[in-house]
C-alpha cells in the first residue's frame, strides 16, 4: 500500500505584468517550488507583459508537502533575473477545492520576511522539582534560506521565553547547522507564556537576516514531561507589511488540483478490472444498457479527460485498448450526429482517442514533424499571408536599388509556407510503416465503423481519421511544439505566427474542405492549388494507414514495452575524491543511458560503454548544494560499488527541468530497491569534513531526508494498473446514485417503456457496486490511526 499526493497543475498564461526591461517589456517565466525546492521552469515567453504558456504538470510529492510557491522571473541575459511577484498556495488551500481550482490570482511584492524555510529540530522538557525550569536542546537545522553571496547562511538560534532571551553560537556558512546546545528558563506559573525560537543569518556588516521561527505553547508540556521533534519553520507574522503593490505586478491563470490517494496493492483491484474487462470485450447487446454506457453518460466534462487517460492506461495494459476504444466509437456513433461534426466535441470517446494518441504516439510525432519543426525554428523566415498584418517593417529592401512591395512580401512568405507544408506532408505520406501497430489499429475500427454509419458519405470516413491526426494531434503540437517536447523553449513572435499559419494547413487538409477555409479566410486562397493536391496525398495516406497487415503481435494482446531507453543525454561528471567507475573516466563530459537495468556511461552517444551502475546498487538520486560546484543543476546519485563501499557520482545538467527530468526518472526505476537511504549529504566531502553540515565522519548519517516520492509525470512513465485503477475507483465510487439513476432512465430508452426501479439491477451493475463496496472496506481497513496530539503545540504566529 502506498500513500501520495499529486498535483496537477496548469500555468496558463499571465497579464497586467510590469515592465522590467528599459525597452517597456519583460521576459517572464515561472518557477514552481514545493516547500521551496524547484520543481519547475516554463519556457520564457520574450518581450511580452502578458505571457502565454499553457504548460500543463503533475508532479508526485510526499503526502506530508505544505505549500506551492511560484515565482514569475524577467530573465536578463547579462545580470541576475529580476523577480517580477509570486503567489503562495498553501495545502489547506488546495483542501477547500477537491475538484481543483481554476482562476487568476495576483501576484504579490516577495517580502524577505516571508521567504523562510527549512526546519529545526528541539528537545523541550520540564525538569525540577520546587522550582521547576523548561530546559531546550537545540540540536540542529536543516535546508535553511540561503542568505550569503557564498550559497550559504551563518546561522545562530536566539530563544525567547518569559522575559528572558538567550542566543546560540553562530555555525558559520551552512544551510544544515549542528549545535547540539542546551538553554534554561525559569519555568513561568502558570503556564502560559509562549517559547518562541528564532533563527537567523549572522552578518559582520548590515543587519542579520530572519531565518524563520516556532513559537510553542507549552501548557501540555508540564504534565507530559518531555517532547522532541522536527519543526516548521515559519515567517514572521508580526512583521509581515501590509502588499499595497498587489495587484499592480499583475497575476496569473492557474488550473491547480491536489489528489491524496492510497493506492491498494494491485490484486485489491484485480476484481474491477476484470468486470471491466470482461464488460468491454461482451460489446454492446440490444435491449441493455452497458456499463461503458453509463460511465460515458455520467462523467461530466470537468473530469472526462482524467477519466479517459486513466481507461487508456488501464486498458493498454491489459491488451484490450483497441477494444475499449471500438467500444466507445460505437457508442459515439450511435448518438444523433451530423457527419461534419462526428468526433469535434470533447465526448469521452474524443478524450479517450486524444489521450491514447500521447500515451503511443509521441515518438512516431517527433518523427514526423521534428525535422520540419526545427528548420523552421533555425530559419525564422517571415511568413505572413495576411494583407492586415504585413507591417511596414517587414517591407525591407531585397536588393541595392528596389524595395519589395506587400505583395511580393506575401508571395515570398507563400512560397515558405508551401515548402514547410509539402516537407511535412512528404514525411507524414512516408510514416504509415512507423506508425505504432496498436494506433493503426484503433484507425482501422475507427474507418471501418464510421464508414458503415455513413455509408452515404464515404468521404466522412476520412475526416473522421484525420480528425484525430491531423486536427487532435499534429495541428497542436505544431502551434505550440514545446508543450510536446518537440523543442525546449517556446517560439518567438516570428516563429510562432509561421507554426501558426503551417499548423492552419494542416486543419484544412484534415478537414478535406480547404474552399470552407478560404471562406473564413479569403487572403488563404493562393495556397489552395497546394491544399487540393495535400488533401489528396492525405487521402491516400490514410487509404494505406487502414490497409496496412496488423502485425502478429499487435491486437488483443498487452504491448509490448516501449524503448528500453528510460533516459539519456550529455551530463557533466564532477571529479571528486572516490574509487567508483566515474572517478576514473578521462573525460568529464560523457554521455548516460538510464534502462531498465542501469544506469551505464560513455564517451559519446553510440560509442562502448565505458562502466555501468546497476539499478539495485542505487541508494539515493539528489540535488545537490549550489555552493558545492556553484551551481544549482547538480544531481548525486548515490550507489555501492562492486566492493560494497558507497560512492556518490556528482553529475551537472544544463537547466533546472533537465534535472528534475533525470531525478524523477531516476527515483521511479530505484524508489522500491530496499537499501534506498532516508537521510543524505546535500554537500561534499572536502578535505576532512561535509560541506553542508561539517560532519567529519564521511560515513556518517545524512543530514537531510531523501525525496524518493517526488517525482515529475510524464506521458512516456511504465502504466501502473493499480494506479489507475484507483482513480477510476474514486471516480465510480462518487457517482453510485448518479449510475443508478441514469440505467433506469436509460433501460426506458431502451425498452421503450417504464420499468420500475423495484426491478433487479443488471449483472454487471450489480457486480460493479458489489465491487466498489469491496474496495471501499479495504481502504477503511488501511487507514492509518490518528496520530497521537502534540505535547507541544506549535503556534502560527
Amino acid at each position: 500500500m502506498a500513500r501520495r499526493s499529486a498535483l496537477s497543475i496548469r500555468i496558463v498564461e499571465g497579464k497586467n505584468l510590469p515592465a522590467k526591461d528599459i525597452t517597456g517589456s519583460s521576459d517572464p517565466y515561472c518557477i514552481v517550488k514545493i516547500d521551496d525546492e524547484a520543481i519547475i521552469r516554463t519556457a520564457t515567453v520574450w518581450k511580452t507583459l502578458s505571457p502565454f504558456w499553457g504548460e500543463e504538470y503533475e508532479v508526485h510529492l510526499q503526502p506530508t508537502f505544505h505549500s506551492i510557491s511560484i515565482y514569475v522571473m524577467d530573465e536578463d541575459a547579462l545580470s541576475r533575473d529580476d523577480v517580477i511577484g509570486k503567489l503562495c498556495i498553501t495545502r489547506d488551500m488546495l483542501a477547500e477545492h477537491p475538484t481543483g481550482y481554476s482562476g487568476w490570482m495576483s501576484l504579490s511584492e516577495v517580502d524577505p520576511n516571508e521567504e523562510v524555510q527549512g526546519e529545526i529540530h528541539l528537545r523541550v522538557e520540564v525538569v525540577g522539582g520546587l522550582g521547576r525550569r523548561l530546559r531546550c536542546a537545540v540540536l540542529e537545522a536543516r535546508d535553511l534560506a540561503r542568505k550569503d553571496r557564498n550559497g550559504a547562511s551563518d546561522p545562530f538560534v536566539r530563544l525567547r521565553y518569559n522575559g528572558k532571551t538567550q542566543e546560540s553560537t553562530v555555525v558559520k556558512k551552512s544551510c544544515y547547522p549542528r549545535w547540539n546546545e542546551t538553554f534554561e528558563f525559569e519555568l513561568a506559573e502558570p503556564t502560559g507564556e509562549k517559547l518562541c525560537v528564532e533563527v537567523w543569518d549572522w552578518d559582520l556588516v548590515g543587519k542579520n537576516d530572519f531565518l524563520g521561527k516556532v513559537v510553542f505553547g507549552v501548557q501540555g508540556l508540564a504534565e507530559a514531561g518531555q517532547d522532541e521533534g522536527w519543526f516548521r519553520l515559519q515567517p514572521d507574522a508580526s512583521k509581515a507589511r501590509e502588499d499595497g503593490r498587489r495587484g499592480s505586478l499583475g497575476s496569473l491563470q492557474l488550473q491547480v488540483r491536489l489528489r491524496d490517494e492510497t493506492v491498494l496493492p494491485s490484486h485489491c483491484y484485480r476484481p474491477l478490472v476484470q468486470l471491466l474487462c470482461q464488460e468491454v470485450k461482451s460489446g454492446l447487446q440490444d435491449g441493455q444498457v452497458h456499463l461503458v454506457t453509463l460511465l460515458d453518460e455520467t462523467t461530466t466534462a470537468e473530469c472526462r479527460q482524467e477519466v479517459a487517460v486513466s481507461l487508456v492506461k488501464l486498458f493498454l495494459g491489459q491488451g484490450l485498448v483497441t477494444e475499449l476504444l471500438d467500444l466507445l466509437f460505437e457508442l459515439e456513433l450511435a448518438k444523433p450526429c451530423e457527419p461534419n461534426t462526428l468526433f469535434r466535441s470533447n465526448s469521452l470517446a474524443s478524450k479517450s482517442m486524444e489521450s491514447f494518441l500521447k500515451v503511443t504516439g509521441l515518438p512516431y510525432l517527433h518523427a514526423v514533424l521534428g525535422p520540419t519543426i526545427n528548420r523552421v525554428f533555425e530559419e525564422k523566415k517571415h511568413v505572413e499571408l495576411d494583407p492586415g498584418k504585413v507591417e511596414t517593417k517587414d517591407v525591407g529592401c531585397s536588393g541595392l536599388h528596389r524595395v519589395q512591395t506587400e505583395g511580393e512580401v506575401i508571395e515570398q512568405g507563400r512560397q515558405h509556407l508551401q515548402s514547410y507544408l509539402e516537407e511535412l506532408l512528404d514525411a507524414i505520406v512516408r510514416s504509415a510503416p512507423m506508425c505504432p501497430p496498436v494506433i493503426r489499429a484503433a484507425f482501422q475500427l475507427l474507418f471501418q465503423r464510421v464508414g458503415e454509419r455513413f455509408p452515404q458519405h464515404q468521404h466522412i470516413k476520412f475526416v473522421a481519421v484525420t480528425s484525430f491526426l491531423c486536427l487532435r494531434f499534429f495541428s497542436p503540437a505544431i502551434m505550440t511544439p514545446k508543450l510536446f517536447h518537440l523543442r525546449d523553449a517556446h517560439a518567438d513572435a516570428r516563429t510562432s505566427r509561421t507554426l501558426l499559419l503551417l499548423a492552419k494547413a494542416i486543419q484544412m487538409v484534415g478537414n478535406m474542405e480547404p474552399a470552407a477555409g478560404r471562406a473564413k479566410e479569403p487572403w488563404l486562397a493562393p495556397l489552395l492549388p497546394t491544399l487540393q493536391q495535400s488533401i489528396a496525398r492525405m487521402k491516400d495516406f490514410i487509404t494505406r494507414l487502414v490497409e496496412m497487415e496488423e502485425e502478429e503481435e499487435g491486437e488483443g494482446r498487452p504491448l509490448p514495452p516501449p524503448s528500453s531507453v528510460l533516459k539519456e543525454g550529455l551530463l557533466f561528471v564532477h571529479k571528486t575524491r572516490g574509487k567508483g567507475p566515474l572517478q576514473s573516466a578521462a573525460s568529464k563530459k560523457l554521455h548516460f543511458c538510464l534502462t531498465g537495468e542501469s544506469l551505464s556511461f560513455s564517451k559519446s552517444p553510440g560509442a562502448e560503454q565505458s562502466g555501468a551502475i546497476p539499478l539495485p546498487d542505487i541508494l539515493a538520486a539528489e540535488k545537490v548544494e549550489e555552493k558545492s560546484f556553484g551551481s544549482s543543476h547538480v544531481m548525486q546519485v548515490v550507489y555501492m560499488d562492486a566492493g560494497g563501499q558507497q560512492e556518490t557520482a556528482y553529475l551537472q545538467c544544463k537547466c533546472v527541468n533537465e534535472l528534475n527530468q533525470w531525478l524523477s526518472a531516476l527515483r521511479k526505476v530505484c524508489g522500491s530497491n530496499p537499501r534506498v537511504l532516508r537521510a543524505y549529504h546535500p554537500g561534499v566531502f572536502r578535505g576532512d569534513k561535509w560541506s553542508c553540515c561539517h560532519q567529519r565522519d564521511r560515513a556518517g548519517p545524512g543530514c537531510d531526508r531523501t525525496r524518493h516520492g517526488v517525482t515529475l509525470q510524464d506521458w512516456s512513465d511504465p502504466m501502473d494498473p493499480a494506479v489507475e485503477a484507483q482513480r477510476l475507483f474514486h471516480h465510480l465510487q462518487g457517482l453510485r446514485d448518479t449510475l443508478r439513476e441514469k440505467y433506469w432512465e436509460l433501460l426506458e430508452d431502451a425498452q421503450n417503456g417504464p420499468q420500475g426501479e423495484g426491478a433487479p439491477l443488471p449483472e454487471g451493475l450489480r457486480r460493479l457496486f458489489g465491487v466498489l463496496g469491496e474496495l471501499e472496506s479495504c481502504h477503511r481497513q488501511a487507514q492509518p490511526p490518528a496520530p497521537p496530539a502534540p505535547t507541544l503545540l506549535q503556534l502560527q504566529t
